[in-house]
């Protein structure tokens, strides 16, 4: 998983084009929200809900990166890169 957040549970960012981000969370978070958590390296994500939806056992969340840091975003294209 990419980000693991601060009240529990982990997801992995499937798209990011610019601002917006859309991830695969193990918990829900409720449009509005602006939930944060953390990449492997340390560095924060947060972001503000514009739409969360139930996908079999996972939630999709989708919304907008606040206060991102040039080397989180960075970081986060690096996560959606393909290996190799």
């Amino acid at each position: 998983m990419h980000v693991t957040w601060t009240k529990g549970g982990e997801a992995e960012v499937t798209l990011l084009v610019d601002d917006l981000i859309t991830l695969l969370s193990t918990i829900p978070s409720a449009p509005g929200s602006r939930p944060d958590g953390k990449l492997a390296s340390g560095a924060a994500v947060r972001l503000k809900v514009a739409r969360c939806r139930r996908q079999d056992d996972r939630f999709v969340i989708e919304g907008r990166l606040i206060d991102t840091t040039r080397e989180t975003r960075a970081e986060l294209v690096l996560l959606l890169a393909p290996p190799g």
